[in-house]
């Protein structure tokens, strides 16, 4: 298995509720990241997908 890549744009700024707009991760997500099991990261990586999804219905729906 390899090692999960960090979701990481390098456009980094949180909105109002602490959550990246580039990479969608939360604050507590991003600091966790370097010391993260591979099975909390991609706990992390579902965490975004799941935030993408929300991002587009909103998106889609106005």
């Amino acid at each position: 298995m390899h090692p999960i890549p960090s979701p990481c744009v390098r456009n980094c700024c949180l909105n109002s509720q602490d959550i990246c707009l580039g990479c969608l991760r939360s604050l507590d997500e991003i600091l966790l990241w370097g010391k993260a099991s591979e099975l909390q990261k991609a706990e992390i990586i579902k965490n975004v997908a799941a935030r993408k999804r929300l991002a587009q219905q909103s998106h889609s729906n106005r």
